[in-house]
């Protein structure tokens, strides 16, 4: 009887193998299937994913790509839990924004970015596996989109903000349950479950059957992807044992008498570390108005995306 084929895991792939210019038809596909038209990548850009540090060696990989178009694709792919997440991806994409845009240069030049987040964790609520986000300028009263004139090739079109604005994908993985019959089904089967059709259509999976499987790997590059493999395994059972132990913990303290000053003293940690995550939150709001008034937003723009009184904003201006 004939073996499955195994294939490698997408967050090693996208780490150590999609970034030759050789592979980028597997993320192209990938990109494509998300946002309905053929994407062509031409060139990748410096990203956070090329970091070692212990923290990115497991928990996340991100990779930047410029399409034919000049528009930034930023896709990232997180395994374990991050507060403030939502923040972590404006930020991300407001940096990628003023890092691609020089000094002097014209607004025209700024570049619609595409955000694709893979999450392995639990976000938060909601039933769906993908989530597409962008901006829309609706009227308030009369319910109508918003147009704007814009200078393309010499001629004054309208366009909508939706098309500068940049655009979100929130991919959970873990919701996935469903059986494979359409592409963006297939591409979750793959992401979830390593799993490939062998008479697949779906862009990007074709090239991944032939340039993901495990046996055609080097057996230097086996070694470090099973090593990895382990390293993952040995970190996620340490994080269950954790959680579990912790369970067991606070069910024990329950039930003991006399304890009120262990409490109090868990209870202080606990606040101290939530005043620690504020302070970080707001330092991350305030750089990130800061990354947001340097392309040339109004003071009442950023405040009212980073939720900052107007007054803070003023005094970063």
């Amino acid at each position: 009887m004939q073996t499955e084929n195994k294939y490698i895991r997408f967050d090693w792939a996208v780490k150590r193998m999609l970034r030759d210019k050789a592979n980028f038809a597997v993320l192209e596909g990938l990109i494509t299937v998300l946002l309905g038209e053929k994407i062509t990548i031409c060139e990748l850009l410096e990203s956070e994913g090329n970091q070692e540090s212990s923290e990115a060696k497991f928990n996340r990989v991100d990779i930047k790509a410029k399409n034919s178009k000049g528009e930034i694709i930023i896709v990232e792919v997180q395994l374990t839990r991050q507060l403030y997440y939502l923040q972590r991806i404006l930020y991300g994409v407001s940096k990628a924004i003023t890092e691609h845009i020089q000094i002097g240069h014209k607004y025209d030049q700024v570049k619609k970015v595409y955000s694709i987040n893979i999450l392995y964790f639990d976000l938060g609520k909601g039933s769906d596996y993908l989530y597409h986000g962008k901006t829309v300028f609706t009227g308030v009263h009369t319910g109508d989109r918003l147009e704007v004139n814009t200078k393309e090739d010499n001629e004054i079109r309208m366009t909508v903000p939706e098309d500068v604005f940049p655009e979100y994908y929130i991919i959970r993985v873990n919701e996935f349950n469903d059986v494979a019959k359409t592409p963006i089904e297939e591409w979750l089967d793959y992401l979830k479950n390593n799993h490939i059709k062998d008479d697949t259509s779906t862009p990007g999976l074709q090239e991944a059957r032939a340039k993901l499987l495990y046996m055609t790997m080097s057996d230097k590059d086996r070694r470090a992807y099973d090593a990895h493999m382990e390293d993952m395994m040995v970190q996620n059972d340490v994080l269950d044992t954790a959680k579990m132990e912790g369970r067991a913990e606070g069910r024990a303290e329950g039930r003991a008498e006399g304890r009120a000053e262990e409490r109090a003293k868990a209870e202080a940690e606990k606040l101290d570390i939530a005043r620690q995550l504020r302070a970080k939150a707001e330092a991350e709001k305030l750089d990130i108005a800061r990354q947001l008034i340097a392309t040339g937003m109004t003071a009442e723009q950023v405040a009212s995306i980073t939720k900052q009184p107007l007054e803070v904003i003023l005094g970063l201006s």
